[in-house]
């Protein structure tokens, strides 16, 4: 076999020999001109605020600046409500997302098109529709005062419910396309044999989707942890009581720089945290 017989081999169109192929790291091909100066420049603007962040932070005083009492009480709500936001939502949200996988229905497309408003939707607008939904004369926050004395505005309950209002769309979508993904024909076998369609999702569904349903539960929390607007909105910023970590980080800004630089830092550095957990599942090519 000649060099011209050879797979991947080429010819020019007069000398009639071999063209070599410009190639990068690995073999492959090398990246044209006309992408990988656009592509240089979205890498630099991502990461410049990040590593001007990381230029600027104030690394002699951190430990003091962070030791503080409104910084832990802050950080210690952020985690909380987070967690709490993220069990509402693997509570609800998992079988919100068997209904949009494995059921028919009428208006299901419409459905899905709803469940994901909240991931376009600015989040201060979530904060006003929460308020006209479960304030104190809303549409179901005047029944809830008036019925049980429950008010949900301005508490740390309802910063449980702003976050999860948020982050609930994102384990949704990541269960219903794993439930996508799965093969039904395991559930339908175990109902033949006689389980339950509950026992069959409880049994041999939940076990397949678990990978599923653990990422979109850290993106879940993730989203919780990092949400401003619609908790600002809906549960105000008091510290010790609704004032979380990107609200104090805010309240900072104003005041004292430096602090809310060394906040930034902690939800940075909690933000990476979640990326290395989903690394595996998302951050591998092939």
């Amino acid at each position: 076999m000649t060099s011209l017989d050879k797979p991947g081999a080429s010819t020019g169109p007069r000398t009639g020999r071999p063209r070599r192929r410009r190639v990068g790291t690995g073999g492959r091909p090398g990246a044209p001109l006309p992408l990988l100066l656009p592509g240089v420049l979205a890498l630099a603007f991502l990461l410049l605020p990040l590593l001007s962040l990381l230029v600027r932070a104030p690394w002699r005083g951190l430990p003091g600046r962070l030791a503080g009492a409104e910084v832990w009480q802050a950080l210690q709500l952020s985690l909380v409500s987070a967690t709490a936001a993220t069990a509402v939502s693997l509570v609800l949200g998992v079988p919100l997302a068997w209904l949009l996988a494995r059921t028919e229905f009428p208006g299901r497309g419409l459905v899905r098109a709803l469940v994901t408003l909240p991931l376009v939707l600015p989040p201060v607008v979530g904060g006003v529709a929460l308020l006209l939904a479960l304030g104190r004369n809303g549409v179901i926050g005047r029944w809830l005062d008036a019925w049980f004395g429950i008010t949900l505005p301005f508490t740390t309950a309802g910063v449980v419910i702003a976050e999860a209002f948020v982050a609930m769309p994102f384990l949704v979508i990541s269960v219903e396309g794993t439930l996508r993904a799965a093969d039904p024909r395991y559930e339908e076998a175990a109902t033949t044999l006689g389980a339950s369609r509950f026992t069959a999702f409880r049994r041999v569904t939940l076990p397949l989707i678990a990978p599923g349903i653990a990422a979109g539960a850290v993106l879940a929390w993730a989203r919780a942890l990092g949400e401003f607007g619609a908790t600002i909105t809906f549960a105000g910023n008091f510290p010790g009581r609704t004032q979380t970590m990107p609200l104090a980080v805010y309240l900072a800004l104003q005041n004292d720089p430096e602090t809310a630089i060394s906040l930034s830092l902690v939800l940075l550095t909690v933000s990476i945290a979640v990326l290395a957990g989903l690394r595996d599942r998302w951050m591998t090519t092939s």
